[in-house]
C-alpha cells in the first residue's frame, strides 16, 4: 500500500470511527436527557452536572470524578457521550429533539448557576 493509500485508509477509518461515536453520543446523551427531566434520585445531580459540562463546559466544568460516582450503566453513557465529543462533530443537545430549550431547563430546574462573565 502506498503512503497516500495509507493515509486515505486512516482517514476513511477515523470517519467511520467519528459518525458511529457520534450516532452512540446523541443516543447515550438522550437517555441521560431523559433521566434529567424525569427522575429525581441522588443520582440524577451528577447526571445534570454532566449534561450541563456537555452542553457548555466553560460554564459547567466538568469533574470526571463523578463517573465513579454512578451506575455502570448511566457511566457508560457518558463515556459514550465523551467520545462524541472526541470526534467533535455536532454539540450532543442539537442532535436530540429541541435539545437547547430542554437543556436549559434541567439547568435551571437543577439550580446550576450560570457564570456572570458567560
Amino acid at each position: 500500500m502506498s503512503p497516500h493509500e495509507e493515509i486515505e485508509a486512516a482517514l476513511d477509518e477515523y470517519q467511520t470511527r467519528s459518525r458511529a461515536a457520534t450516532a452512540a453520543g446523541a443516543q447515550a446523551f438522550t437517555r441521560l436527557l431523559r433521566l434529567a427531566e424525569e427522575r429525581d434520585s441522588g443520582q440524577i445531580g451528577r447526571i445534570v452536572r454532566f449534561l450541563a459540562a456537555a452542553y457548555n463546559g466553560q460554564a459547567f466544568p466538568l469533574d470526571v470524578f463523578e463517573l465513579r460516582a454512578v451506575d455502570v450503566a448511566i457511566s457508560d453513557d457518558m463515556l459514550q457521550c465523551l467520545d462524541a465529543l472526541r470526534w467533535g462533530r455536532a454539540d450532543l443537545h442539537t442532535l436530540v429533539p429541541d435539545g437547547d430549550r430542554r437543556m436549559r431547563a434541567v439547568i435551571s430546574r437543577w439550580g446550576l448557576r450560570w457564570p456572570v462573565d458567560i
